[in-house]
C-alpha cells in the first residue's frame, strides 16, 4: 500500500543485460564491423594528432592544445563503449555488472560535458586570434589555458556526478535487460522499480545549463567574429580569416547535431521513432564525432596536415633504413 520507497531494501541486481538494437539483431554483425572500422580510425586518428602535437613545438598554440585535450577526451568516450557494443554485435555476449554499467554511464556523461566545454574553449581561443590578434598572446597565457582546462574538468564532474549517483541509488527489483547497446541513461532508468523522475529532471536541468550556455557562448562569439570578418576590407583577409574557424564549425555541427536529434527523438518521439532507431542515434552520437574530428582537422588544418605528412614520412623512411 506505502509502495516502493527510494532505498535498497530490494537487492540490486549483480548484472544488466544489453541487448544491442532491439529490432536490428540481423544487422548486428555488419553494426560490428562498421563499428570496428569507425573505433580503428578514432584511436589512430586521435592518437596521431596528439603525437603530432605532443613532437611539434610550433604547435604549442592554445587552439593545438585544447585539440590535445579533445583527442583525448575523443579516445575515452568512444571506448568506453565502442568494446562492448562490439562484443555484443560479434557474439550476443550483452552482460555487465552493476558497477561496471554506472561507470560507463558517468564516462560517457562527464566526457560529453568536457567535450562541449572545449568547444566553447576553442570558440573563445578563435574569437581572440581574430578580434584582439594584437593581444592574443597576452590573453591565452598558459596559466589562463590551464584555469579554463581545470574548470570544465570541474564542471563535468559537479554537474554529472550526481546524475549517475541518484540513478545507481535506485532500487532495481524487475527485469535486468537494457533495451540498449549501452548503459544510456533513459534506459536503465526504466528498469527501476521506484519513481526515476528526479533523476531524470537532473538530468534534462544539468543538460539544459551546459550546453544550453555552452552554446549561447559559442554563438556570441562568432557573431561578433563574423562582425570582425565583415569590416575587413581585403576578401582575401575575409577568406583567411573564416578559413581558421572552418574545422572548428565542422566539429561543433558533428557534435551538437546528431547530439540534438538523439536527445529530442530520446525525449519527444519516444512514442513515434522506433526503438531502433533512438538507439540507433544515441550509439552513433558517441561514434561519430571522435571518428571524424581528426579528420576534419587533420584536412582542414594546414599546420597539422603538413606535420602529420612529415611524421609519416620520417616513420616510413627510418623503418624501410632499418629493413635494409
Amino acid at each position: 500500500m506505502l509502495g516502493i520507497p527510494y532505498n535498497h531494501t530490494t537487492e540490486n541486481p549483480d548484472t544488466f543485460f544489453l541487448v544491442g538494437i532491439p529490432g536490428l539483431q540481423s544487422s548486428h554483425l555488419w553494426l560490428a564491423i562498421s563499428l570496428s572500422a569507425m573505433y580503428i580510425i578514432s584511436l589512430l586518428g586521435n592518437v596521431l594528432i596528439m603525437t603530432v602535437i605532443w613532437m611539434d613545438f610550433t604547435l604549442q598554440e592554445p587552439m593545438y592544445c585544447f585539440l590535445y585535450i579533445l583527442a583525448a577526451v575523443d579516445i575515452v568516450m568512444a571506448s568506453s563503449v565502442v568494446q562492448k557494443m562490439v562484443s555484443i554485435f560479434f557474439s550476443g555476449d550483452g552482460s555487465i555488472s552493476f558497477s561496471a554499467c554506472f561507470t560507463q554511464m558517468y564516462i560517457v556523461h562527464a566526457a560529453t560535458s568536457v567535450e562541449t566545454g572545449l568547444l566553447l574553449a576553442m570558440a573563445f581561443d578563435r574569437y581572440i586570434a581574430i578580434c584582439k590578434p594584437l593581444h592574443y598572446k597576452r590573453i591565452l597565457t598558459p596559466q589562463l589555458m590551464l584555469v579554463m582546462s581545470v574548470a570544465i574538468t570541474v564542471r563535468a564532474v559537479i554537474f554529472m556526478t550526481p546524475l549517475s549517483w541518484m540513478l545507481s541509488h535506485l532500487p532495481f527489483c524487475g527485469s535486468n535487460v537494457v533495451l540498449h547497446s549501452y548503459c544510456e541513461h533513459i534506459a536503465v532508468a526504466k528498469l527501476s522499480c521506484a519513481d526515476p523522475m528526479p533523476s531524470s529532471l537532473y538530468s534534462v536541468i544539468g543538460s539544459s545549463i551546459i550546453v544550453g550556455s555552452d552554446v549561447a557562448f559559442i554563438a556570441a562569439s562568432y557573431h561578433l567574429i563574423l562582425q570582425a570578418v565583415c569590416g575587413l576590407s581585403s576578401k582575401n583577409a575575409q577568406l583567411k580569416a573564416l578559413s581558421t574557424c572552418g574545422s572548428h564549425v565542422g566539429v561543433m555541427a558533428l557534435y551538437y547535431l546528431p547530439g540534438m536529434a538523439s536527445i529530442y527523438v530520446a525525449w519527444l518521439g519516444k512514442d513515434t521513432v522506433p526503438l531502433h532507431t533512438q538507439v540507433l542515434l544515441a550509439d552513433l552520437y558517441l561514434v561519430i564525432p571522435p571518428t571524424l574530428n581528426p579528420i576534419i582537422y587533420g584536412l582542414r588544418t594546414r599546420q597539422i596536415r603538413k606535420r602529420t605528412w612529415s611524421l609519416l614520412m620520417h616513420c616510413l623512411f627510418d623503418h624501410s633504413k632499418l629493413g635494409s
